[in-house]
């Protein structure tokens, strides 16, 4: 193992051991084993939806129920079967992914796949990854993904304090602000696209305003990235379509609601985790709704968006 790697690694395993002392996480032995691949990505999924809806077409296995995505370890076999569903009229994308968990089912290792990432983001995935551990709801990707996304961004704030890197916290925060200034963007599309294609008016006008719709976003989502002054790449750039929207909206849709139980909770996670297991118990719609009066409360409490997210 060359320096470089071995350093990092040594990283990954400190990390470990703070989301198990700090974070509350499963201690297990995922994620203390070194997996080379020899290949970019993991594996990669492929998301579907209509092209005049944003009710994403879902895919029903054992253990994990149904979720918005096919997943397949080889990009040609990914593609070939985005293909067809292309052929039947879904929009369609295909995304390669670098880590995924199995639930604590297997001992998951460390991948190659991981790590190309800079070091705050390899370590925010590990406890991405490993949150999905603590609580996973069977059938429900947005509540699953947000929850997770939700630890890992407390889990890194956290993290950062404690590896004594202070100076790093105002880029933590820019960041953070940013990505809930693009999630408020990512929400306020959804709710055109889906205004637009409720409504009466013709197919050849719905792809005109969808087409529109995805540009204004592009645009408003550059701004604020511009903006902030940080080095990110733009998530909502095209190429967009409703699928696109339902692999943003399944990771990014209830962080919110998420944010809100732990500021009410004052960044307590045992606090948190207790809420987050009694909503996990509820059915699907009254869980649906919670998670959004949830969100709506954050929202409603967060400082007023920046004017370059407006249209």
């Amino acid at each position: 193992t060359d320096d470089q790697l071995r350093t990092r690694l040594q990283m990954v395993l400190d990390a470990r051991q703070f989301a198990v002392d700090d974070l509350l996480l499963p201690d297990n032995d995922s994620y203390r084993s070194y997996a080379d691949l020899e290949r970019d990505y993991v594996l990669w999924n492929v998301f579907a939806a209509p092209e005049f809806s944003l009710e994403p077409k879902q895919w029903c296995y054992p253990v994990v129920g149904c979720v918005f995505y096919r997943g397949y370890f080889k990009e040609t076999k990914a593609r070939k079967f985005a293909g067809g569903l292309e052929d039947d009229g879904l929009d369609v994308i295909v995304g390669g992914v670098p880590a995924y968990s199995t639930l604590g089912k297997f001992d998951d290792p460390v991948l190659n796949t991981m790590m190309r990432w800079p070091d705050f983001t390899l370590v925010e995935t590990l406890f991405h990854e490993l949150a999905h551990q603590r609580l996973y709801v069977k059938g429900d990707t947005p509540f699953n993904e947000s929850f997770a996304t939700a630890v890992a961004e407390v889990g890194l704030h956290r993290w950062v304090v404690a590896q004594g890197l202070s100076d790093r916290l105002q880029y933590i925060a820019d960041s953070r602000a940013l990505q809930d200034s693009l999630r408020a963007l990512s929400r306020a599309t959804w709710d055109e696209l889906e205004a637009l294609y409720d409504s009466d008016v013709s197919d050849d006008e719905k792809r005109i305003g969808k087409a529109r719709i995805f540009k204004d976003t592009e645009i408003a989502a550059q701004a604020l990235i511009d903006e902030s002054g940080l080095p990110r790449g733009n998530w909502l750039a095209r190429p967009m379509n409703n699928a696109r929207m339902v692999s943003i909206g399944a990771y990014q849709s209830k962080v919110a609601a998420f944010q809100r139980l732990l500021s009410l909770c004052e960044d307590d996670l045992e606090c948190f985790y207790r809420h987050c297991d009694a909503l996990a118990e509820f059915d699907y719609d009254h869980r649906q709704a919670e998670l959004t009066r949830l969100a709506d409360e954050q929202v409603s409490s967060a400082p007023p968006a920046s004017p370059a997210a407006e249209r």
